[in-house]
């Protein structure tokens, strides 16, 4: 089992996760088709450039109106034989294509610490590697976009974890609230924030968030569920709340250990458009 969680989902090819959601507040005849990347974690050996670009690449063949970082670049563990540097894992990334570009936000790796844990670095430079790249990195903003003629609002949300531990829902709702300000009109928004507990205090103006962080608890045993999750209400999948609507990707690498049981890697294809009336 070990050896299986260390090389088998660890080291495959991701898999398509397909989500065709029917979203609040979605204008009619409009569809989105999003591509969505979380927790790369890039190290030597599970992570490499190399397997990146392939990641990238992939995702480009599902020909994405929009392409989404979840953030978490940076390594989640010291069981490395080396760093991806910023640079490196940004130049693999830069291969992506979208017609309405490539957005991102930060995890809490990103914050931490710099290419894996104990070296320094942090936010700053996954910011920069990012903008050489032309990936603008969305913290507390929101930007309007459209498609077809229909506009809609892109938004994210400072991480939560960015000063060390998960934010007050005192914060949470101030960064939700100053990002919502900036949507001045009745466009839909489709919300990012790397860990999905903020979705408990998501305002009903937002038609769809997407988080990673959990790696949809990383090991998953049969007739147990995940060992361990950062949030097990919103651990992974699509979840409807009163409403509202989430999706938490199981991303690509690891955390703590290099290992993943029952939770393959994955690359999300969301679909959105508007409920049937």
């Amino acid at each position: 089992m070990g050896a299986w969680a260390a090389t088998g989902e660890t080291m495959m090819t991701p898999l398509v996760r397909r989500y065709a959601v029917t979203a609040p507040r979605w204008p009619d005849g409009f569809t989105l088709r999003l591509g969505v990347i979380s927790d790369i974690h890039a190290c030597e050996p599970w992570m490499p450039a190399e397997r990146v670009h392939a990641i990238a690449q992939q995702c480009n063949a599902l020909e994405p109106d929009l392409v989404l970082l979840l953030g978490d670049f940076n390594a989640g563990h010291r069981l490395v034989s080396g760093p991806v540097m910023p640079g490196a894992w940004a130049e693999a990334l830069s291969v992506l294509r979208a017609p309405l570009g490539t957005y991102a936000i930060l995890g809490n790796h990103d914050w931490w610490h710099g290419p894996v844990p104990g070296m320094p670095g942090g936010a700053e430079d996954v910011r920069r590697a990012l903008r050489a790249i032309r990936v603008e990195v969305l913290e507390n903003r929101a930007v309007p976009l459209s498609k077809g003629g229909h506009r809609f609002w892109l938004a994210g949300m400072l991480d939560l974890m960015s000063r060390g531990r998960l934010a007050h829902v005192e914060r949470i709702v101030a960064d939700m609230d100053a990002t919502l300000r900036q949507v001045v009109d009745d466009a839909p928004v489709v919300m990012l924030v790397h860990e999905p507990n903020a979705f408990r205090h998501m305002s009903d103006r937002v038609s769809l968030t997407l988080s990673g962080h959990t790696h949809g608890g990383q090991i998953v045993l049969p007739g147990m569920g995940p060992i361990v999750t950062p949030s097990r209400r919103y651990n992974y999948g699509h979840i409807v709340e009163d409403g509202r609507q989430l999706i938490v990707s199981g991303g690509l690498g690891e955390s703590g250990l290099p290992a993943r049981i029952g939770v393959p890697p994955e690359i999300l294809e969301v679909s959105v458009s508007a409920a049937v009336t």
